[in-house]
């Protein structure tokens, strides 16, 4: 039995256990209170509360620090929007009249009106100290409300924001300063290739001359010919590496990603190599593509990986050696190129030095000529082109290097334009019509090749003009068939002379050859856009400017408003 007057065990445990709870309750109440008030006094970022009318109720030590009142001196007597930027407030205001569709005056009631929404905001404002001196803050308000739901003020803390936009200056001056740098860059990539160019034009150009000239050049004098071109070549291939390499990384190589056939690409590639193969005696065997790929990419680009990796296939293979191009489909949406030789091989320290420039991995003392760019070159342009390039060697059996490139869907036909059939060798177009040339060009040099290539023409007549100027004159005057025209002249570019015969409806029919040592993709482009007919660069291939000048002649024969429309084509 229980004795009486004495409280049942249970009610001792019940009573410990109240008791507990009341001391959690209480160090929690500290606790909060302490957070409170850590928040209230910190230092580091501002409080104002207001009441729902927006003035200020609630000033901490952050807003102290960083503003200069005292808390006693805006409490009850001021809004926030008294201590921004008035130009600020005045623009935040608008800004919310037209999100909000509704007129809003200038002031805190803007933001307070937004906030009533039950939307929470967060913007960048510049705060005015009491001492009139600025900073700008990031600030982020929101609205207070009681227990049902009603707005009793509204929140705002802020930080200071002055080393991040002082970060975003000196960003966007080092972004300046670095474009600036690209764009001089490319002004000096432009006028190094225009100025390296036009001696090799010449170089090159008689070159070739004499190599077809009559009465063919003696075996001794055609040996000397064949080496001053391979030089002449070597050296152009060397400049053109330079400048894209150099495009690359200043990251300005224009490039057009389209749906290409792969197909097509291939053989092109083919007709291409198979000649430096045969000179080598090695054999070339290309797969057979019985499903029609295409791949998302740039057309040229794409020949220009392609044709680096079969000339090294090709250049370090062994004598009698072999070549095999194959393609893997992939079930990720992708396809791999690849091309084998049965070269020498390849160490693995050998294998992690590729793709690095001006490295030939020994080969420097070699008969093979080679500038260690072309592989890295690939690697870029790949990559821009969303694919992967690599490399298996085996020493002594030799290399497998490939691409991989991102399938896409057969493009859809497109209406056919009308484009006038290239002419496969220069011919007499009729033997009884004399046309007329005439070439804008003020380099001696350049002229008197021209002037030479048009002499095994009897079917043209050659005039010639030093300047722009002169050149429109003279145009005018003989209404040439075909205008050839360089680009760097004396006086008015070819670009502005282009410009005033196509404004002219005396001239404007007439095509107009660009011929240019400005061989950067953007200066081809450029000129392109400006409507040349073709833009051939120098130095001057002999067979492509024949064909080119064949071809601006059938146009020149049409109607004139058919040409007109044909030129813009």
């Amino acid at each position: 039995m229980l004795e009486t007057g004495k409280n049942p065990p249970f009610a001792d445990h019940a009573g410990k256990a109240d008791g507990i709870t009341e001391v959690r309750r209480q160090e929690a109440l500290l606790k909060t209170g302490a957070l409170q008030n850590a928040i209230l006094t910190s230092a580091n970022f501002s409080i104002i509360a207001t009441d729902e009318n927006g003035i200020i109720q609630l000033f901490n030590v952050g807003a102290e620090r960083m503003l200069g009142y005292m808390a006693a001196e805006v409490v009850n007597k001021i809004s926030p929007s008294d201590i921004h930027d008035p130009q600020e407030v005045m623009a935040r205001a608008q800004a919310l009249s037209l999100e909000l569709a509704t007129p809003i005056a200038p002031g805190f009631e803007a933001l307070a009106f937004k906030a009533s929404r039950g939307i929470e905001d967060s913007y960048e404002l510049t705060y005015i100290c009491k001492d009139g001196s600025r900073f700008p803050a990031i600030v982020s308000i929101t609205a207070l409300r009681d227990d049902y739901g009603h707005i009793i003020g509204y929140l705002l803390i802020g930080t200071d924001n002055s080393v991040r936009k002082q970060v975003e200056l000196e960003l966007n001056n080092a972004i300046a300063v670095a474009e600036k740098a690209n764009l001089a860059k490319s002004d000096f990539l432009s006028s190094m290739s225009h100025e390296l160019r036009t001696p090799l034009s010449a170089i090159l150009g008689f070159a070739q001359l004499m190599e077809s000239g009559s009465p063919s050049p003696t075996p001794s004098q055609k040996r000397s010919i064949d080496q001053i071109l391979k030089a002449g070549w070597y050296l152009l291939e060397l400049i053109n590496e330079i400048l894209d390499l150099a495009q690359i990384e200043s990251g300005r190589l224009p490039l057009s990603l389209e749906p290409i056939s792969l197909t097509e690409v291939v053989r092109e590639c083919q007709a291409m190599i198979e000649p430096q193969a045969e000179k080598s005696s090695i054999r070339m065997i290309f797969p057979r593509f019985e499903i029609p790929y295409y791949v998302k990419a740039d057309r040229t680009r794409v020949k220009q990986v392609l044709i680096n990796l079969l000339s090294n296939a090709v250049k370090y293979n062994k004598a009698g050696g072999t070549v095999v191009v194959d393609f893997i489909a992939s079930t990720l949406g992708r396809i791999r190129i690849c091309v084998e030789d049965t070269g020498e091989g390849l160490t693995p320290d050998k294998v992690t030095q590729l793709f690095q420039p001006f490295n030939r991995l020994g080969k420097e003392a070699g008969i093979e000529e080679g500038t260690g760019i072309g592989l890295m070159v690939s690697k870029r342009l790949v990559e821009l082109m969303k694919g992967e390039i690599g490399v298996e060697s085996t020493v002594g059996k030799g290399s497998v290097f490939w691409f991989e490139l991102n399938l896409t869907a057969e493009p859809r036909p497109a209406a056919a334009a009308a484009q006038p059939t290239p002419v496969a060798q220069p011919q007499v177009l009729a033997a009884a019509c004399l046309h007329t040339l005439l070439y804008v060009e003020d380099n001696p040099a350049n002229l008197m090749l021209v002037e030479d290539l048009i002499a095994r023409r009897p079917d043209i007549r050659l005039l010639s003009a030093t300047d722009g100027s002169r050149g429109i004159e003279i145009a005018r005057a003989s209404r040439p068939d075909v205008i050839l025209m360089d680009i760097n002249l004396p006086g008015i570019s070819g670009i502005q002379a282009l410009k005033i015969l196509r404004a002219d409806p005396a001239t404007a029919h007439i095509p107009v050859v660009a011929l240019s040592a400005n061989a950067i993709p953007r200066d081809i482009e450029r000129g392109l856009g400006a409507g040349f007919f073709r833009y051939l660069t120098k130095p001057i291939m002999v067979n492509e400017f024949m064909d080119t000048l064949d071809v601006a002649l059938r146009i020149a024969n049409t109607e004139p408003a058919r040409a007109i429309n044909e030129v813009k084509a």
